[in-house]
């Protein structure tokens, strides 16, 4: 795409815009300059999911990330005797499936929208593609998915210290 057609986009389509200013809104996202979020809308492939449908399958092979503009998702896994046992319901500004940025393997949930949702995905495909032509943008992502990944495990670490103690 010409550099004229790109600018004409950013300036002119109104979801190009309002896709740019939610991507904004979220801290994965926060530190992208504003060319590299219009690189960044390009990338991503957006839809939406009716009440009930099933995003992802526990065991599925991951390769998108997933961001939740609207609506909301139930993560769920399987429990004792096969029946799903929830993890979380994630609403607007969420996002999941960040493992499958990092690596090809199974889904440890099944992702399931609770009401009409729209999602942003981002394909490992395209991230890739973006580390290589605009290799701060996937720094930027990459660096905010190790810190959240570091939060997330110093919690659960500290769940299982009080745990032992209690």
């Amino acid at each position: 795409m010409s550099a004229l057609k790109t600018l004409k986009r950013w300036f002119v389509d109104p979801q190009f815009s309002r896709k740019k200013h939610f991507l904004r809104s979220l801290e994965i996202f926060k530190d992208l300059r504003d060319r590299e979020l219009g690189y960044l809308v390009q990338s991503l492939h957006s839809r939406t999911y009716r009440e009930g449908e099933v995003i992802f399958v526990e065991g599925d092979i991951g390769r998108a990330l997933f961001v939740l503009e609207s609506g909301a998702v139930e993560l769920t896994r399987r429990g004792a005797g096969g029946k799903p046992a929830s993890l979380h319901r994630l609403g607007p500004g969420d996002f999941f499936g960040e493992m499958a940025l990092l690596e090809s393997l199974p889904r440890t949930a099944t992702a399931t929208a609770v009401e009409k949702t729209h999602l942003h995905l981002l394909y490992k495909s395209k991230l890739d593609a973006l580390l290589h032509a605009e290799p701060r943008i996937g720094v930027t992502i990459m660096s905010h998915l190790a810190r959240l990944l570091s939060a997330r495990l110093r919690r659960q670490n500290a769940g299982a210290l009080s745990s032992k103690n209690d």
